[in-house]
């Protein structure tokens, strides 16, 4: 038996040859940040030519507002009873109660109801609108619109990211007033303070720069969730498989993109404040 055993030795890997797997996806990702702001251009583009699809607009305006209404109402009364819920003891061990609607306005108007929205909408509405052009593209039904000369980038596309980017301050705004209203249930049954009295200590700390700020907000989270959820709907692939990728990527990259631009927001506005 001879006492040397020889082992298989390990393939040397030429030089140079995982750089081509990096330069490639480095390649696929510029790429593709390509993709989103001619996409992007794109619908700048069609929104100011005609002809302007007026009844698409109104019936997704009706789709991701009406439908949604329920929810963010039903949302926004218990966000504000909960917060109010547990923001009194904190407050009721410096005898400072009566700073509930004020808190709870502060809280509620600059940041929960263009955030809490959005979020909710993300979830809803983007993924509606991905999993609705996605179905469309693996079936070939958007080919089919550009065969019959009719445009589908104005009709799907443009229609939806004007519905999202109008509708979701207008969802804020019933956030914000039924956040206030579930608040104002649980300070009268504790304190039986009067509507009158509530609304002036809830908006005595809040300015026109709070709203302004707040409309923005919801303006750019709706266009983040329009234009996100059609970039990744138009583009998808791989049959039924995609049209699943599609949605699901729709609410993921719509609520990441929503917390960043939360972050940038609120920054920008503290230096005017």
């Amino acid at each position: 038996m001879d006492s040397e055993q020889s082992f298989p030795q390990p393939e040397s890997k030429p030089p140079g040859r995982e750089r081509p797997v990096l330069s490639a996806k480095l390649d696929a990702a510029f790429t593709s940040v390509y993709r989103v702001f001619a996409f992007l251009g794109r619908f700048f583009k069609e929104l100011f030519r005609p002809p302007y699809e007026f009844n698409e607009i109104i019936r997704q305006c009706y789709d991701v507002g009406y439908k949604s209404l329920f929810l963010i109402c039903m949302t926004a009364f218990i966000t504000g009873l909960v917060f109010t819920k547990q923001s009194r003891p904190s407050l009721s061990n410096f005898g400072a109660t009566s700073w509930l609607p004020s808190l709870v306005a502060i809280a509620i108007i600059r940041a929960l109801a263009p955030l809490v929205t959005a979020l909710i909408c993300a979830g809803k509405v983007g993924s509606q609108i991905g999993a609705e052009l996605g179905s469309m593209k693996v079936t070939e039904q958007i080919d089919a619109m550009e065969v019959s000369a009719t445009n589908p980038f104005k009709f799907l596309v443009v229609s939806r990211i004007l519905a999202t980017t109008i509708m979701i301050p207008v969802l804020m705004c019933f956030f914000a007033g039924f956040g206030l209203w579930g608040s104002y249930v649980d300070v009268h049954s504790n304190e039986s303070t009067s509507f009158t009295f509530f609304i002036e200590k809830a908006f005595e700390k809040i300015n026109f720069m709070d709203i302004w700020t707040s409309v923005v907000k919801a303006l750019v989270y709706g266009f983040t969730i329009g234009a996100v959820g059609c970039i990744r709907g138009y583009n998808a692939k791989q049959g039924t498989m995609g049209v699943g990728r599609a949605a699901n990527s729709a609410v993921v990259i719509s609520m990441f993109l929503i917390f960043i631009e939360e972050m940038l927001i609120v920054q920008i506005a503290n230096v005017f404040r």
